[in-house]
C-alpha cells in the first residue's frame, strides 16, 4: 500500500495532538510538514524528533498557513487534515477549497481517532466559543467534588509556546511551578487560579504521557477534569461532557468549529452570562440555538 502524505493545518495544540494519537506510528501515512496559524512565531520551527517518535528521526517542519498551496505542490501532498479550534465555517472551508484546488483531500479527524480513554473518571468542561466561561466551570465542578473529598486532576488543553521538548509533560502544583516551566502570561491566567486553590494541573505537548501521569499523581487521583481550550472538544473520553454556551453571542455554537460538536456530544449544556444577557438577548438566543443535549 502507498503511503500518503500528510500535512497537518494547525495551531500548536489540536495537530500535535492528532499527530500523537493518530499518525506518529502509522506506516500508512508520513507527515511531511505541520502548518501553524493563531500562535506567534510557531512557524518556522520543527516538531521535535523525539516527540515525533522513530519514523521522524529529523523532526517534522512547521510552516506558516499560507504556503499550503506551495507546499501541497512540492512535498506531492495527498491530504490535509485540518486541526484548530473556533473557527466559522466559511474559514473553514475557505481553506478546503484552498486545499482541493492545489489537488490535496481535505480531512477532520473526530473523536474516535483521537480520544484516549482513561482508567479514571473524566469529566470534561469544553465550549460552543472561546470565551464562554470554560475555566470558571471547571473551577466550580473541582471545589464541588473537592467537598466531596475527591482528589481532582485536572488536565489543561495544550498551549505549548515555548520548547516543545522541554513541554512534553508539565506539571503545576505552585505559583513556583509556573516559573519553573516558564509560563507565559496567558498560561498563568488559566494555571495559576487552579494551583492557589491546591489543585494539580497537567499541560504540554504528549497526552498520552500526560494522562498517565495524571492518573498516577504523587497526591493522588481520583477523578480528572479536561479543561478545555477555544471551543475544542476533548482530548480525553469523558464519563460526563460538559459544554457551555454563550447567550452573548446566539447561533455562533452551529457555526464556529468545532462548537457545534462539543454540543452534539454533551451530556450537559450550561448557559453562562445569564445574569449580563438580559431577557431580550437571552429570548433571542433560544431562537437561534438548538442542540440534541440531555440536560440544559
Amino acid at each position: 500500500m502507498d503511503t500518503k502524505n500528510i500535512i497537518i493545518v494547525g495551531a500548536a495544540g489540536r495537530d500535535f495532538h492528532n499527530f500523537n494519537t493518530y499518525y506518529r506510528n502509522n506506516e500508512a501515512y508520513r507527515v511531511v510538514a505541520f502548518t501553524a496559524a493563531q500562535i506567534p512565531d510557531i512557524d518556522g520551527r520543527r516538531y521535535p524528533a523525539e516527540l515525533a517518535g522513530e519514523l521522524y528521526p529529523e523532526g517534522i517542519p512547521i510552516y506558516a498557513q499560507d504556503q499550503l498551496p506551495e507546499l501541497i505542490q512540492t512535498h506531492q501532498v495527498d491530504e490535509c487534515v485540518f486541526a484548530y479550534s473556533d473557527i466559522h465555517y466559511e474559514e473553514v472551508m475557505a481553506t478546503s477549497a484552498i486545499v482541493n484546488a492545489a489537488g490535496a483531500d481535505f480531512t477532520l479527524l473526530g473523536p474516535k481517532r483521537t480520544m484516549l480513554k482513561s482508567n479514571k473518571p473524566v469529566i470534561s468542561v469544553c465550549a460552543v466559543r472561546t470565551g464562554t466561561g470554560k475555566s470558571q466551570t471547571s473551577r466550580k465542578i473541582i471545589e464541588t467534588l473537592m467537598a466531596h473529598d475527591l482528589k481532582v486532576v485536572a488536565i489543561r488543553h495544550p498551549m505549548p509556546y515555548g520548547d516543545l521538548n522541554a513541554q512534553r509533560v508539565q506539571r503545576f502544583a505552585t505559583v513556583d511551578d509556573l516559573k519553573k516551566h516558564h509560563c507565559t502570561i496567558e498560561e498563568m491566567e488559566e494555571y495559576e487560579p487552579h494551583v492557589a486553590r491546591g489543585n494539580i494541573v497537567y499541560a504540554g505537548v504528549d497526552y498520552e504521557e500526560i494522562l498517565a501521569a495524571a492518573e498516577n499523581d504523587p497526591d493522588g487521583c481520583d477523578v480528572i477534569l479536561w479543561d478545555g481550550g477555544n471551543n475544542d472538544f476533548s482530548f480525553i473520553e469523558p464519563d460526563l461532557a460538559v459544554t457551555v454556551l454563550d447567550p452573548h453571542r446566539p447561533g455562533h455554537e452551529l457555526t464556529y468549529y468545532p462548537g457545534e460538536v462539543c454540543l452534539r456530544t454533551t451530556d450537559v449544556a450550561i448557559i453562562n452570562k445569564v445574569d449580563s444577557a438580559g431577557r431580550k438577548l437571552f429570548k433571542s438566543w433560544k431562537r437561534t440555538s438548538s442542540g440534541p443535549t440531555r440536560t440544559v
